[in-house]
């Protein structure tokens, strides 16, 4: 792919950060990029905080900049991918918006970030969602963008040892990102990514039935689907301090692994056509991932 430049003057980008009970890590994101010239808009929707984020983020558009600064309040916590949908929306119907950039409170990107996505969907017609390299400062730079399996190969992928004795048939090689500033994937992590609105609201948007895991797999196959393709961009990265927002929820291994196998099963039923044979060999795996991690996390003292 064409190395990336300033994209044209008349299409405009939206952030979209979805905020849930930890209005200090948004407001610090808000903070770091509301004066970005590259950004003509910054959408923060409040996921129903029960600790009055709501009213504080409210308050600091007002103050920063409340002609670029908006703050949506959704009526119940429909999870990651509700809030995403409810800012895209108001991005593209009200805004006007070309592009959407998603972005969770806790990741860091450039100023020039933001254009130079927005660049390979003015080049690449048939691009849905462009993202970055991710350094991630808890697990390092690992996984960055990956494809989409059939139910054997997603079911493996689910636990920690697993994926790593399986993973040259599980990834991309190494040898696919060698000598490129940019590559196809079928899927990218859903922390920082960029969408073209419309694109984005005629695949459907994020599947709402899912809470906070398995989004971008279910993304990149509604995307596939309409004959959209995802891109990586190998030139750029962002920081992400790993899931910051979600452990101060679900600071539980367990909590989270449940939420995860939830997302998991509903992903593998309504778009793999897992059937219920299968659904129960699925579980009788998941049994053996959490021993996997009890072991990986207490025996091992791996990250989890």
């Amino acid at each position: 792919m064409p190395e990336t430049m300033a994209m044209e003057d008349n299409k405009k980008i939206s952030c979209v950060i979805v905020n849930y009970n930890d209005s200090d890590t948004t407001e610090k994101q808000i903070r770091r990029i509301y004066r970005y010239k590259t950004l003509d808009a910054v959408v923060v929707v409040d996921n129903c905080s029960t600790d009055g984020s709501a009213d504080r983020l409210t308050k600091l558009a007002a103050q920063l900049d409340p002609e670029k600064i908006m703050v949506l309040t959704a009526d119940k916590n429909g999870g990651y991918g509700a809030g995403n949908n409810k800012g895209i929306e108001y991005s593209y119907e009200v805004l006007q918006m070309d592009y959407v950039l998603i972005a969770n409170p806790d990741v860091e990107f450039s100023e020039e970030l933001p254009a130079r996505l927005a660049h390979l969907f003015e080049r690449h017609p048939d691009l849905g969602a462009a993202s970055a390299l991710m350094e991630d400062e808890t697990f390092g730079n690992g996984r960055n963008g990956w494809p989409l399996l059939g139910l054997l190969g997603e079911v493996l992928r689910t636990g920690p040892v697993c994926r790593r004795l399986f993973s040259r048939f599980l990834e991309y090689s190494p040898k696919y990102y060698e000598g490129k500033k940019a590559v196809y994937v079928d899927a990218v992590h859903g922390s920082l990514l960029m969408v073209d609105a419309v694109k984005m609201i005629e695949c459907g948007e994020y599947d709402e039935q899912v809470f906070l895991y398995n989004e971008e797999e279910i993304l990149g196959w509604r995307m596939l689907e309409r004959g959209y393709r995802t891109v990586l961009l190998l030139t750029d990265s962002y920081v992400h301090r790993h899931s910051e927002s979600i452990s101060k929820t679900y600071k539980k291994i367990w909590e989270r692994q449940k939420l995860r196998n939830q997302s998991a099963l509903y992903y593998y039923r309504h778009y793999l056509g897992m059937n219920r044979i299968q659904e129960g060999a699925v579980r009788l795996f998941f049994l053996g991932v959490h021993l996997e991690i009890w072991f990986c996390s207490s025996v091992l003292r791996m990250k989890w």
